[in-house]
């Protein structure tokens, strides 16, 4: 087949891939819209405008973008904020935080902060793609509900009644086993489209059937809900009180910014993962950054990438940018020509979509990890899974899980730095250092010598240690402060060159051997400065 990227992509695969993603972004759109307090328009023409723009020019050929629960949850502060200022401002607000985050994920890119995504440890990386297929699992449990509005404020959701439910579930696992099965039969078409038209043309014939129409009409409380709409004009966030409520807008969007970045890094990195292949964070970030201030200009909500839709298109075959390109321009075709036919889609084809998205997205493999890796590990997977799944702030899970790791890595190499006796004279002792040598550490080395207690002459070998930071440094010159206090001499052998260097500078009493086989490293926090003295050199 003709391959026409240098992703292995076709344009047959690409093509019916993209399909498949624009048919499952509909019910997704609709609900986000939905939970950020706006009409679905909103949603469905962000995923329109994401979708385009870096699927043409992001950082990650296949992956898509489009609204999100995590952008819909944070951007419905400014859309309540901007009703609280006025009537029908709540739009212009949530128009006004978008172009600034679009900026601010413009800035990450210019500036090439992306490439800290690869600082994030592989139990965040566990933890945080199990939150998102729980909480993808969730969000599709709303479609076996009905809602009923009692009036402007109140509302009833209750289970659906035995007879409706009995079709959804059906449905949902018909859909489910094509999905499974088809591809046993032939790889040529996605087995999700397949299931998609399957479920659909059987529900033709079945009473009672919730379609995406079902899930508009409810959430548009009862009036004429339709995701038919025309093209939409630009926009400016008028009426918006720039001066007075600045700090609001930064720290909402600073919010969205870092939401979408996380999120869609991370999207990137998997599926980075799942085809062998390399994404560019920072291209990611100025792409993202750029259709997020496009999609504000046009009326629409914002987003990032989308993890459950990308899944989709990569287990589809969608490898080259023609799949999201594509899905695209079919969402925008659906919402300006084909509402009517798309609307009649039961939404159980979808959920039993998301549902299979959700089986192959979870890493079932942790569960295997209990018992046989440290009980940090687990415990950092934990607390980034249950914080993505219960606080819907996936930037918060991630630094919650960054920092449980590094605590956890200081921990576990505080104890690792061993000080052992190799000569034990009446005049000289010679102590030897293994391990690494950093702030985390530093307490239990020094705690090693009493510098009162101690014969005249001391020397201590870190050939089988590395000092790795400023704090490494700082110990060893408060040491040598100590035996000169105590009238004793200190030397240090096989310290680097940026050691000795530091400790020079720095006006120590210890006595630094300079020997043919000191090692060559350099110190962390110096790496910079030596590599300049050594060009200036």
């Amino acid at each position: 087949m003709f391959n026409y990227s240098k992703t292995g992509g076709s344009i047959k695969a690409d093509c019916l891939s993209g399909l498949t993603v624009a048919l499952a972004l509909v019910p997704e759109a609709i609900a986000f819209s939905f939970i950020a307090g706006v009409p679905p328009a909103v949603g469905l023409w962000s995923a329109v405008f994401l979708g385009l723009i870096t699927s043409a020019v992001g950082g990650r050929p296949g992956m898509i973008s489009g609204a999100t629960a995590a952008i819909a949850l944070v951007a419905k502060y400014a859309v309540d904020f901007g009703n609280e200022q006025g009537d029908g401002l709540g739009l212009h607000y949530l128009w006004a935080v978008i172009m600034v985050a679009g900026l601010i994920q413009l800035l990450f890119g210019v500036f090439k902060l992306g490439r800290f995504i690869r600082l994030v440890p592989h139990p965040v990386m566990i933890g945080f793609v199990n939150g998102l297929a729980i909480a993808i699992f969730l969000g599709q449990l709303p479609f076996f509900t009905k809602t009923t509005h009692i009036d402007d404020e109140h509302k009833l959701t209750q289970i659906l009644e035995s007879g409706p439910l009995a079709i959804m579930i059906v449905l949902v696992l018909a859909s489910m086993a094509i999905i499974h099965f088809f591809p046993k039969l032939t790889k040529a078409v996605p087995s999700t489209l397949v299931a998609i038209v399957l479920v659909s043309l059987a529900a033709y014939f079945i009473p009672d059937v919730r379609t995406i129409s079902t899930v508009l009409m409810e959430g548009a409380k009862g009036a004429s809900g339709s995701m038919e709409g025309s093209f939409p004009l630009p926009v400016w966030p008028s009426g918006v009180d720039w001066a007075a409520h600045w700090g609001f807008i930064l720290k909402i969007s600073f919010s969205i910014a870092m939401v979408g970045i996380i999120e869609s890094l991370m999207t990137m990195q998997l599926i980075d993962e799942k085809t062998e292949t390399r994404g560019h964070g920072d291209q990611e970030c100025l792409a993202q950054g750029g259709a997020n201030v496009l999609s504000a200009l046009f009326g629409g909500m914002g987003g990032c990438a989308m993890i459950g839709q990308s899944m989709i298109n990569i287990n589809s075959g969608g490898r080259g940018r023609l799949s999201g390109i594509f899905a695209a321009v079919m969402l925008a075709l659906f919402i300006l020509i084909l509402s009517p036919i798309i609307e009649k889609i039961p939404i159980a084809a979808l959920v039993g979509v998301m549902f299979m998205v959700v089986i192959g997205t979870f890493d079932w493999s942790t569960f295997k990890s209990f018992g046989k890796v440290p009980w940090t590990e687990i415990a950092v997977i934990l607390a980034v899974t249950l914080v993505t799944v219960f606080m819907h702030n996936l930037a918060l899970a991630v630094f919650v899980g960054v920092i449980l790791s590094a605590l956890a890595f200081a921990w576990e190499s505080s104890k690792h730095v061993h000080v052992s006796t190799v000569k034990d004279g009446p005049d000289e002792r010679i102590y030897a250092v293994e391990g690494l040598l950093y702030f985390g550490s530093v307490r239990e080395f020094s705690d090693n010598f009493q510098a009162k207690s101690d014969v005249p002459n001391i020397v201590i070998d870190f050939e089988e240690a590395r000092v790795c930071d400023l704090s490494g440094l700082e110990a060893i010159n408060a040491l040598g402060t100590r035996y000169e206090n105590a009238g004793k001499k200190l030397q240090v052998r096989h310290l680097s060159p940026d050691c000795r260097r530091m400790l020079e500078k720095a006006g120590t009493l210890v006595d630094i051997a300079v020997l043919p086989d000191d090692p060559q490293y350099t110190v962390a926090k110096l790496r910079g400065r030596a590599e300049e003295e050594k060009a200036n050199d």
